[in-house]
Parts: C-alpha cells; sequence; structure tokens
C-alpha cells in the first residue's frame, strides 16, 4: 500500500487537504516491503509470488504513480468554491473605479491545459499551484510571455493584415525632456530591454494571475510516452554518436497533471493610462490599446496557446464572448442595486417605505410580463401595510401621506388584479390625500 513521506502524527488521510499540497508533500507515492513491512523509497510496493516453471518465489513491483495521482487530482467541493470566491475576489477589484481602464476576456479551453511542468517533483513532472490555496493557475508571467510573443508574430507581417508594427514612432524622453529611445507599440506597452543595457522601459501593461475554473471534480492525468530514451539518456552518458534515434525503442510512460478542457479562464489586463498618455498618446485615445491587445489574444488562443506543451496541442482555447456579456450585465445589475441601497439609506423612515414598495413593484412588474399577481398575495399585503402606517404614523407629513397614496394608486393596480374603485376605499386614498 503507498504512503506519504509525511510524520507518523500527520497520518494518512489527506482527502480534505488541497490538490496542491496532495500532489506534493503528501503524495501516496513511497512504497511498502509487504513481506518485511519496510519502507521502499521506490513507486511502487513490492509483493511475493510463486512464478515460472521452477515455482520459484519472486518479487513483483507494483507501481503506484498512476493511483497516486489520481488521489492528488481530485478537487472538493470547498476546492472549487475557494477558487470561485478567488474569481469573484478579482472581478470585484477589477470592477473598481481605481483600474477603469482595463481589459478583460473569459475563455474556454478546447484542450487540456497544464503548466509547471519543470517544478520540482519526485516524479520530474511538477505542475503550478497557486499558495496557500493549493489551486492550479496560470502566472500573470506566462499570460504575458504569451501575449507578447502572439503581438511580435503579428508585427512580423508574417500573418494576416494586422493593426501592430514594430515602427519606433514613440519618443521616450526623462524627466528632464532628454531623449533616451525610440519605442514601438509593443515596447510601450510590453516593455522593452535597451540595447545599451541602461535604459530600460518598463510596460503600461500589468497581467494578473488567471484562476481557472475547473470543469468537473478533478483535474487530468495524462501521459506522454518517449520511444527515444535510449537516445537522450545512453547517447548522453557513453558520448554523442554512440546511438541513433529509432523507433524500436523502449516506451517509458511519463505520468503529469493537467486541467480538463471546457474549463473557464478569466484575463485580466489593467493598463496605466496616465502613463500610457504621456508615451503613445495615440494608444491611448479611443482605447486602440485594447484593440491592439485583444488582437494579440486572438492569435494566442487560435495559434500559440497558454502553458507547457503548447506545441504538441495543450492549451488552446477559445474565446467565450457569450460569458463576458453575463458577467458585465450582472455586474451592472450588482452596481445598480448597490446605489439603490445607498440611495435608499439617505431617504427618512417614511419616503424610505413608499420607495422600497415602488422597487418592489417596479420589479414584480418585469418578472410578471403582463401578467399580474392574485389579491391578497404578498404585493397587495404589502400595500395595506404601507396604507396602514401613513394612516396611524404620527411622524407621517401631509407630504409623505400623498405622497404614499400616489405611489398606491399607480402600482398596486399595475401588479395586482383588483378593483380599484373598491380598493382607493379599502386602503384609505382620500383620507391620506386629505380629502376626507
Amino acid at each position: 500500500m503507498p504512503i506519504a513521506a509525511v510524520p507518523d502524527y500527520l497520518g494518512q488521510d489527506f482527502s480534505q487537504a488541497s490538490p496542491g499540497l496532495r500532489f506534493g508533500m503528501y503524495l501516496p507515492l513511497w512504497g511498502m516491503n509487504q513481506r518485511t513491512k519496510t519502507l521502499n523509497w521506490e513507486t511502487h510496493d513490492v509483493t511475493y509470488a510463486v512464478r515460472g516453471q521452477q515455482q520459484q518465489e519472486r518479487e513483483v513491483k507494483q507501481v503506484n504513480k498512476g493511483t497516486a495521482l489520481q488521489q492528488a487530482c481530485a478537487l472538493s467541493k470547498g476546492d472549487k468554491d475557494i477558487a470561485k470566491a478567488m474569481l469573484q475576489r478579482q472581478n470585484q477589484t477589477f470592477a473598481d473605479v481605481r483600474v477603469a481602464q482595463g481589459l478583460r476576456l473569459q475563455a474556454t479551453a478546447t484542450a487540456p491545459f497544464t503548466t509547471g511542468l519543470g517544478n520540482e517533483h519526485p516524479l520530474e513532472n511538477g505542475f503550478a499551484f497557486l499558495n496557500p490555496y493549493g489551486l492550479p493557475y496560470l502566472p500573470g508571467s506566462g499570460v504575458k510571455g504569451v501575449l507578447r510573443q502572439a503581438a511580435g508574430e503579428l508585427a512580423s507581417g508574417a500573418w494576416d493584415a494586422s493593426d501592430w508594427g514594430n515602427d519606433l514612432r514613440h519618443e521616450v524622453q526623462n524627466p528632464q525632456g532628454k531623449h533616451l529611445m525610440d519605442a514601438s507599440d509593443l515596447d510601450v506597452l510590453f516593455g522593452s530591454l535597451a540595447e545599451d543595457g541602461e535604459n530600460h522601459l518598463r510596460g503600461v501593461l500589468s497581467f494578473w494571475d488567471v484562476i481557472p475554473q475547473i470543469e468537473g471534480s478533478s483535474l487530468m492525468v495524462e501521459i506522454m510516452t518517449p520511444h527515444q530514451s535510449h537516445y537522450y539518456q545512453e547517447d548522453a552518458k557513453k558520448g554523442a554518436g554512440s546511438t541513433s534515434p529509432h523507433d524500436s525503442g523502449s516506451p517509458t510512460p511519463i505520468s503529469f497533471l493537467t486541467v480538463p478542457p471546457q474549463s473557464k479562464f478569466t484575463f485580466h489586463v489593467v493598463c496605466d493610462i496616465f502613463r500610457l498618455q504621456h508615451l503613445a498618446p495615440d494608444l491611448a485615445a479611443n482605447e486602440r490599446w485594447k484593440v491592439l491587445l485583444t488582437e494579440a489574444f486572438k492569435h494566442a488562443f487560435e495559434w500559440l496557446g497558454f502553458g507547457a506543451k503548447t506545441s504538441v496541442g495543450y492549451g488552446a482555447m477559445g474565446r467565450d464572448v457569450q460569458a463576458e456579456e453575463k458577467l458585465a450585465k450582472s455586474q451592472i445589475e450588482a452596481q445598480a442595486a448597490a446605489d439603490q441601497a445607498a440611495k435608499m439609506a439617505n431617504l427618512s423612515h417614511n419616503v424610505r417605505l413608499i420607495a422600497e414598495f415602488v422597487l418592489t413593484c417596479q420589479n414584480k412588474v418585469a418578472q410578471l410580463r403582463g401578467g399580474k399577481e392574485r389579491p391578497n398575495a404578498e404585493t397587495h399585503a404589502k400595500a395595506r401595510a404601507l396604507s396602514k402606517a401613513a394612516l396611524e404614523g404620527a411622524d407621517w407629513t401631509t407630504e409623505e401621506k400623498r405622497a404614499a397614496a400616489d405611489a398606491l394608486a399607480e402600482w398596486l393596480p399595475q401588479v395586482v388584479a383588483v378593483d380599484m374603485k373598491d380598493e382607493r376605499k379599502k386602503l384609505k386614498l382620500a383620507a391620506l390625500r386629505g380629502q376626507a
């Protein structure tokens, strides 16, 4: 039975730990010798069986890699809730007025996604987990690198017609007005290293880490099987030219983790608009920088991919415009609700009661879409409560009572199927208006 190489007081049940901990520190990978009951610091268990023509007892190795990784890649409900909360926090921060100059794109993975394979790990293929949450992520630096490559390819002119170009048409000056360097659009947005090693240019764009919203309840275990290990490894030991690559070499299965296809990725890019207006006013005008960056994203989605192993198809994505529109709409509605709540908080108690009744009726009209509630339902009860409060409240002014009567007369018949001639008497609208 494979176990994790951890102190005894931690136990061996890590089902509630994050995927990052289960893949790293708590990976149940190391084997046991079933006869001696001693640890076997290899990725297999050792059992014994009688085999062969001579019926001799032999060691039998049971490899633990696949089982260990399958246990490590499971996602609990808590893991998915944390990933969702982290994305919501990013969206809320992005919606803040201080970062209004930003670009947000959403994408869906059309192929498995992996990153951080070069990180140290007992299986030689690591994975990038965001600490301390232990959840998969794509570092912002990786996003910037891919988009810079995409912009460079478009600017080279080797692809279809593009707004990107390599023209050095932006003059960069120091605070004293001295000419330092000439820069292209790509240099201004992403930054550049000067050939003289002194006058570097920091780009105006900042790229946030991406937190994938994983499809399903688990990561995936993928396997790559190189067939030329004799060439890559033995040749290095014996000297160049001692062996040659061929397809008859023994395959070497290598397992690694991936994020499954159909997972959702949200990219946030923030622009230092004040520096951009100083360095390249034409890029700031009409948000031209967003047009260029969106074009670079499109090229990266279709041709480059994000993360590792993109040359063999990993990391391919497609932009999800519908998800972007849905998110923008929800944020507009949330902002409107917040503005409404702030407005309500500044009203007097009596006026707030009237405004809340009107708002309830407006929402009901939108929900009913031409229909009406039956009498004595929720809205009808609120109308009676408002009339009673206005009639019996000692602190209600004449203007507030009249406003309550007007709100009841206007909105109640739009929501509730009532006879308003009879309802005016029951609600005592004339008395509220001072006419009785």
